[in-house]
């Protein structure tokens, strides 16, 4: 192994020994099954703004958009913006109103839980189908996060592939078994702040090198004479059908977060609504830093690289390089750790919110209330099988079952973003109105995004026509079918009241 490789390596062991520590932490907290699935609802702003910004981005928020800007240019930032606005929107309309809403609903502590307590459905298919949906979808998720941890180590060290696979799956699997929901948002704090450390320095050491911000659009521009794009415009270099459709997907985007599982969980165990606020500006000030950040780097990027004569093979590359370039080994082993820190704080929040589907959502429609200690096991158990059914389907990384995680976020918003707001805004909507919207949402989302000859006549992100199925159908079912109980129309009010007494 090389010295630069032996720096490198050592930051990564620094890192992940850091994380098992605060894992051991909040395993000494975590003493009961509501402690491990929720940290006992009492997350401080700070920790629950960070947490739901980690949790949310992936190895895709330091690889993919800065690859994505150095290929195309800032046509792809409107993904970044879309993110921004949805992250905000979604703190400003959801978060309070789903704190409350959650604990005057049968102290609800999962997202199928609050559905079925919500709209009194006596038949559970709600809480069923709904678990099962995240149930399904996660899994999936998961084991892309291993196929993504297998990939790194197998490039950046020449590591085996399933070396890199164990390594974080069985680190990630110790602290969030352990730890919980504690340990998840605990680690999901760190690895935030080392993923903005490493999002914002880059650019910025990088403009500095390259003579200032004029040089580096010089650069851009001399760069794009030579291969006849333009970076630098958000509408690809003019404004047509096609780049139409590029902004308004890409705008899209933060339609997901309205029904992100492992996001609205951080809702659900913020201390109180009042802390919503403050939240909320941590949150949207740690995406705003990152998105600019990853926007930033795969724009340098096309300047640096051309100036050295060597454009890249491979656009997703774009921050590793440029980091591994610009700083000590042990500092570039940081920021690669960074890319860990994407994955695993993505990854342990999806085993948790498995875990809650299956005690909380599916062993909980067999047997009611389980004691406390046995909540608490049955949660480490599920993080465990979970996480090896994962690592089963990761052994192949070309499995088929992955294509999956590409509609994943299409999916969750499509099927759970609607009801979501409906639950929260309009109480005349009604169980079968949810879950005939919720299918629909789900259903028209996948086949938009597998059917070919769709995906070739309008290429719109399949999210827009998902949560305008879910919509429609939602309220047309709602008017057909009888109104609520009037204990609903009570609850509603009394969210709404406490909300606004804030």
């Amino acid at each position: 192994m090389s010295e630069e490789h032996a720096f490198q390596l050592a930051a990564i062991v620094v890192y992940l020994i850091g994380m098992l520590v605060i894992g051991y932490y909040a395993y000494r907290r975590t003493k009961t099954g509501r402690d491990f699935l929720l940290a006992g609802r009492d997350l401080s702003p700070r920790v629950a703004a960070l947490s739901a910004g980690a949790s949310d981005m992936s190895g895709w928020l330091l690889m993919g958009l800065p690859g994505a800007l150095y290929a195309t240019g800032l046509i792809e930032a409107w993904i970044a913006i879309g993110l921004t606005l949805g992250t905000w929107l979604n703190w400003m309309i959801v978060a309070p109103r789903l704190r409350v809403y959650s604990e005057i609903t049968s102290d609800s502590i999962t997202m199928p839980a609050f559905f079925e307590f919500r709209f009194r459905d006596r038949t559970r298919l709600i809480r069923s189908v709904s678990a099962i949906i995240i149930l399904v979808f996660f899994v999936f998720y998961v084991a892309s996060m291993m196929v993504a941890s297998g990939a790194f180590f197998e490039s950046a060290f020449g590591w085996n592939y399933m070396t890199g696979v164990l390594v974080v799956g069985g680190v990630t699997l110790t602290y969030t078994a352990f730890g919980g929901f504690l340990g998840a948002s605990l680690t999901d704090v760190a690895q935030g702040l080392l993923m903005m450390a490493a999002l914002v320095s880059v650019p910025i050491i990088a403009t500095i090198q390259l003579g200032g911000p004029g040089r580096v659009v010089s650069l851009i521009d001399e760069a794009d004479i030579q291969v006849g794009l333009d970076h630098l415009s958000f509408t690809g270099g003019g404004l047509s059908w096609a780049s139409m459709l590029v902004i308004i997907s890409g705008l899209a985007w933060g339609l997901g977060y309205f029904g992100q599982p492992h996001i609205l969980a951080r809702f659900f165990a913020i201390r109180s609504h009042s802390d919503v606020k403050t939240a909320r500006r941590i949150g949207t000030g740690w995406v705003i830093l990152c998105m600019g950040g990853a926007v930033l780097t795969g724009l340098i990027g096309v300047a640096w690289f051309h100036e050295a004569g060597q454009p890249l093979d491979n656009p997703e590359t774009v921050f590793l390089l440029l980091s591994q370039t610009l700083f000590h080994p042990f500092v570039a082993g940081l920021v690669l750790a960074a890319v860990i820190a994407s994955i695993m704080s993505t990854m342990s929040s999806q085993l948790l919110v498995s875990a809650s589907a299956l005690v909380e959502d599916i062993y909980g429609l067999f047997k009611h209330d389980p004691g406390e200690k046995q909540q608490l096991w049955l949660g480490r158990l599920a993080v465990v099988v979970v996480t090896i059914i994962a690592i089963l389907i990761a052994q192949d990384p070309d499995s088929t079952v992955l294509d999956l995680v590409g509609f994943a976020w299409a999916g969750f918003g499509a099927a759970f973003g609607p009801m979501i707001l409906m639950s929260l805004y309009w109480k005349r909507v009604t169980a079968m109105g949810a879950l005939a919207g919720m299918i629909a949402g789900a259903a028209v989302s996948y086949i938009w995004g597998t059917v070919p000859a769709i995906k070739e006549t309008i290429d719109l992100y399949e999210i827009i026509p998902g949560v305008i199925a879910h919509f429609v159908i939602a309220i047309i079912v709602s008017r057909l079918t009888k109104k609520p109980d009037p204990e609903v129309a009570e609850e509603f009010e009394q969210m709404r009241e406490t909300v606004s007494s804030k």
